[in-house]
């Protein structure tokens, strides 16, 4: 039996691409994950991550990272919130695996919840697969279910190679790109201050940490 986990890497920030990553293995070789250490991957040092990224898509069956870039995010959030997001990203993820069970880790309070909405999405566009699958949801799968685990680390890693490409692209170091970072804020507000309260495509512009920043700034200009 396939199993594979799902995990997302970037939801909160700012600034950025969010990651969804999958990852599928053969139920008899999931005691590899565990063997090779796989952890949630906010408990893991960037470099063990890496190296565990190696060693997970080597012993996968299959693995695959969706990433949705912040205009993406911003086109989704006029027509639906967030957790509805999720669903979509999880589905297509789980679109490019096809396991017999899958663990995701809920991006809804309610876990049951989201595994009836991801059920939903997949057999909207997979509907042959769609009713032979099992999906588990819970909050804080990574740091219970190994393949989670592993789905965590390949979207963490991923999302930090598109953010330090994006720092070279663009010259400067704005941080993780989350809005409690002091060096993102201060990036933003630099940015905002010297284009009229307008960003650059690598932020999304749908966050509330955007409107605060105007919001700032208008009262700045005021004084």
């Amino acid at each position: 039996m396939m199993i594979a986990g799902i995990d997302e890497a970037g939801k909160g920030p700012v600034i950025g691409p969010m990651c969804i990553g999958g990852v599928k293995i053969e139920e008899s070789k999931g005691h590899i994950l565990k063997v090779l250490g796989v952890a949630d991957s906010k408990k893991l040092t960037p470099r063990k991550r890496e190296q565990l990224a190696t060693q997970i898509k080597k012993h996968a069956e299959g693995f695959f990272v969706l990433e949705v870039s912040p205009s993406q995010i911003d086109e989704l959030r006029k027509i639906m919130s967030m957790n509805e997001i999720m669903v979509v990203c999880f589905a297509k993820v789980l679109e490019q695996l096809k396991p017999d069970l899958v663990y995701v880790d809920a991006a809804d309070v309610k876990a049951e919840r989201f595994a009836e909405n991801l059920r939903r999405q997949y057999a909207k566009t997979s509907p042959v697969h769609s009713k032979e699958i099992e999906i588990i949801s819970m909050h804080q799968a990574d740091a219970i279910y190994p393949t989670v685990s592993a789905a965590s680390i390949i979207a963490k890693v991923r999302r930090d190679e598109l953010i330090e490409e994006l720092k070279k692209e663009w010259g400067m170091d704005f941080g993780s790109g989350y809005p409690s970072d002091p060096k993102t804020k201060e990036f933003l507000l630099k940015w905002g201050k010297e284009h009229n309260g307008e960003f650059p495509s690598i932020v999304r512009q749908s966050w509330q940490t955007v409107e605060n920043i105007r919001e700032e700034l208008k009262k700045a200009e005021k004084k």
